[in-house]
């Protein structure tokens, strides 16, 4: 579904016209099934956000490809609808002058649905990430750090994507809004049977939710490894990452 081929990203280092780069990625090779939760595991500076800003179009790389059902993300009509994304910083993914409902209608109105079918989307979409329908008269300002998150994946779903893009989506709530979100997050893989990106350093929050995990040090690949396998990742670089859920 999701094909990423020998992608590089490099950056100037003191302004754009500057001469010296810094090469945030480099030879990024991987494949995302339909259905599949993959995380992309790495330390601060590791180059998973950006590679994350690549993957949803919000950049382009400087070499290499990444296609989602054979077209190039970077063309919008490859992305509309199919490819949705929820960040850590929740407080600005919301614009502060929309109120709930305003900001759950804006990509099913992009999307062509009708002004009936998106009042009954929205009750459910509330519903389903476990917010009653009170909510969308309500700003941002009025939620907690968990319900403003779970209107941000409301609104990442109300299209029904093929594949969402989570960059540090759980990293900044507390403990326990965190299981309850990942919680949530399982729940509306089954329930749309939408393939998931998990950008995260949160080792244990990887291991909860995902299939498989990409390791990148200094934007390379170090590792990919199912789960299930995390007992047998190769380098010692991956083995220091995992400890703290292999031991």
């Amino acid at each position: 579904m999701l094909i990423v081929d020998r992608v590089e990203k490099s950056y100037r280092r003191n302004g754009m016209f500057s001469r010296e780069k810094h090469k945030v990625l480099q030879g990024i090779s991987f494949e995302c099934k339909q259905g599949e939760c993959l995380g992309i595991i790495g330390e601060s500076g590791s180059g998973k956000s950006t590679l994350g800003r690549l993957l949803v179009g919000i950049e382009m790389p400087d070499r290499g490809t990444i296609l989602f059902e054979g077209k190039r993300v970077e063309e919008r009509k490859s992305r509309l609808g199919n490819i949705s994304a929820v960040f850590q910083d929740y407080t600005s993914s919301i614009n502060p002058f929309y109120t709930v409902k305003q900001a759950l209608q804006e990509p099913m109105k992009l999307q062509g649905n009708t002004p009936r079918g998106i009042e009954k989307k929205m009750e459910l979409l509330l519903h389903q990430v476990g917010l009653n329908p009170t909510y969308l008269k309500k700003y941002p300002h009025e939620l907690s750090g968990g319900e403003a998150q779970r209107v941000c994946i409301a609104r990442a779903v109300s299209t029904e994507p093929k594949c969402i893009l989570l960059d540090e989506a759980v990293s900044s709530l507390d403990g326990s809004v965190q299981l309850q979100v990942l919680e949530l997050l399982k729940s509306l893989r089954s329930i749309y049977e939408v393939s998931y990106i998990f950008i995260t350093h949160d080792i244990q929050a990887a291991a909860y939710i995902c299939d498989r995990v990409m390791i990148i040090r200094n934007g390379q690949i170090e590792e990919i490894v199912s789960i299930d396998r995390l007992k047998d990742v190769q380098s010692a670089y991956a083995r220091k990452l995992l400890q703290m859920v292999i031991t």
